[in-house]
């Protein structure tokens, strides 16, 4: 199967410009591909399954390091901000990889329908795990893919994959960890629900107690288990937020660093200056030309 996964990759890629990643004409699918192993970069994780098909990747989140490769697949299960790598790929042979993107009002209708659903009322666990890439899961992927030759196949026959994707890992090793954390209604979820508030709020001022209350748990059971399920903590978890916002605000709309400082929610543009350096690894101004300058290549 996985030769059949990285042939179809490669084909694919093969007939399209540059790295990568690319979009399809599947909504909520894209492929990978990197010629080369990649500099650090820090990005807005959705729910998703991120299978590695060829070569080998990594994500930090928080206090997590987790590795995947070709055969495995990172199965994220709440939005998180985190920082990836692709550390095995060479221009003979690159890496490969494929993002589906989870459709969590699939994931519920799946596992209301299961005759012996996988327990979902302990507390929260890690909200991102790695499982294999293989069986039926693998089959579902292939099959994802087979159907970019056909896009008007896609409305009619996708769902059904989705559905299959959703049942394998609900019924899969992770199962428990799935149905806890992105579909229970015990403590993962009222987590879930507070990171929803800070991810749509996150230019205010931040306050333990606030998020507490919308997760209907005490400020030090919230902050234990906001840090469980994310591997840091909500000030952590905001910041990141704030600076890749910021990031983007630079490169995209061409903002100024203090324009892009308070619009985040800054109120010092020393100190975001300083935070972004430790984040990116340079200044702000220095990091958004490197940036702007590697888009140029890419266009050229």
């Amino acid at each position: 199967m996985s030769d059949v996964l990285v042939e179809m990759i490669q084909r694919y890629t093969d007939a399209r410009a540059g790295d990568g990643p690319f979009t399809t004409a599947i909504e909520g699918l894209t492929i990978l591909r990197a010629n080369g192993e990649r500099a650090p970069s820090h990005m807005i994780y959705k729910p998703a399954l991120c299978a590695a098909v060829q070569g080998t990747k990594w994500m930090i989140c928080g206090e997590r390091r987790l590795e995947y490769r070709a055969g495995q697949a990172l199965v994220v299960n709440v939005e998180m901000p985190a920082l990836g790598r692709i550390v095995e790929a060479s221009p003979s042979k690159p890496f490969l990889g494929v993002v589906i993107e989870f459709e969590l009002a699939v994931m519920r209708e799946v596992m209301e329908a299961l005759h012996a659903p996988p327990q979902s009322d302990a507390d929260a666990g890690a909200g991102v795990f790695v499982t294999n890439l293989d069986g039926p899961l693998a089959d579902c992927v292939r099959r994802a893919l087979l159907l970019l030759d056909t896009p008007k196949a896609i409305p009619i026959l996708y769902p059904s994959i989705m559905r299959e994707i959703c049942y394998w890992l609900l019924t899969g090793p992770g199962g428990a960890d799935v149905a806890r954390i992105a579909l229970a209604s015990g403590h993962a979820q009222r987590v879930i629900s507070a990171i929803h508030a800070l991810r749509d709020r996150f230019t205010e001022l931040l306050r333990i107690e606030d998020l507490a209350l919308i997760a209907q748990m005490s400020p030090s059971a919230f902050h234990r288990e906001f840090k469980t399920l994310t591997s840091m903590t909500p000030l952590q978890y905001q910041k990141q937020l704030r600076l890749l916002e910021a990031r983007r605000l630079m490169v995209e709309d061409s903002a100024k660093v203090e324009t892009a400082a308070f619009r985040v929610g800054y109120e010092s543009s020393s100190q975001f200056s300083r935070e972004y350096a430790r984040m990116f690894g340079a200044p702000p101004g220095r990091d958004v030309a490197a940036l702007r300058g590697t888009f140029a290549q890419h266009e050229a």
